[in-house]
């Protein structure tokens, strides 16, 4: 019978990490879990709003190949690094993500939007859709106006009024004179565009659950991140902060 060299084993070397939790649940290996991510499809949770869903998109990027930003600041990147393009559009309501594409960064922001409006199902109701200037599309304003929706994008710098046979080209001309005679502050403040900063707020969310992606085919990725998404979705419905405004004392 062989001897331990040295002092006695801790009682607790060689268990699973979730024996140490005192549970007798059976863990796949990391081999079977790469295998099941290629083909794995994950439902977004949520809760439906009250109200006429508020959509708010934008997009980051996610890393998947190079070195870290420390690295690169101190010693430089010894080699290109490689990111993904994570489009998201969230429940100004109840602040949920509720569409989600990944794509390569090369994709703009425009043609991903009518794909996210596309995982709104279509029995529920949209009120308006929010986004920045890279939205600023005939594509873009065609879907939101299918979908009967208010768009809340701001126009270009050097925006002209479209022809009124286009879809969705009246209320863009609206907020096109609208910049033109009130000033591009005050469209903002009256239309509510402002909203669009929790989305920027649910990208730093997003991030906090890592900067890069572990996964190396594409397919995994998709898969990897849409499960960050559902764990987000969970963390908010279990409760969120509530601000308040508290009159300053004299």
């Amino acid at each position: 019978m062989p001897v331990w060299p040295g002092p006695a084993p801790k009682p607790w070397l060689g268990r699973k990490p979730v024996g140490l939790a005192g549970l007798a649940w059976r863990v796949p290996d990391f081999s079977t879990l790469c295998r099941r991510q290629k083909t794995l499809r994950v439902q977004l949770p949520y809760q439906s709003s009250a109200t006429a869903l508020d959509l708010l998109v934008d997009s980051t990027g996610i890393k998947f190949l190079g070195e870290g930003e420390w690295k690169r600041k101190k010693h430089g990147a010894e080699y290109r690094r490689q990111w993904r393009k994570v489009h998201l559009g969230i429940d100004a309501h109840t602040l949920e993500i509720r569409a989600i594409e990944v794509t390569d960064n090369s994709v703009g922001d425009a043609p991903m939007l009518p794909e996210l409006l596309g995982q709104i199902p279509a029995d529920e109701a949209v009120a308006s859709v929010s986004g920045d200037g890279a939205y600023d599309t005939k594509a873009c304003h065609a879907a939101i106006a299918q979908r009967g929706a208010q768009a809340v994008i701001p126009p270009r710098k050097n925006a002209r009024p479209w022809r009124t046979t286009l879809v969705g080209a009246t209320s863009r001309n609206a907020a096109l004179s609208a910049c033109h005679r009130l000033g591009r502050a005050i469209w903002k403040k009256w239309s509510g565009y402002h909203r669009r900063s929790l989305v920027e707020t649910k990208m730093h969310c997003f991030k906090r659950l890592g900067e890069r992606v572990m996964a190396r085919t594409f397919e995994r990725q998709v898969v990897e991140l849409h499960v960050r998404v559902a764990l987000l979705n969970r963390f908010t419905q279990l409760g969120r902060p509530t601000t308040v405004p508290v009159a300053a004392m004299a």
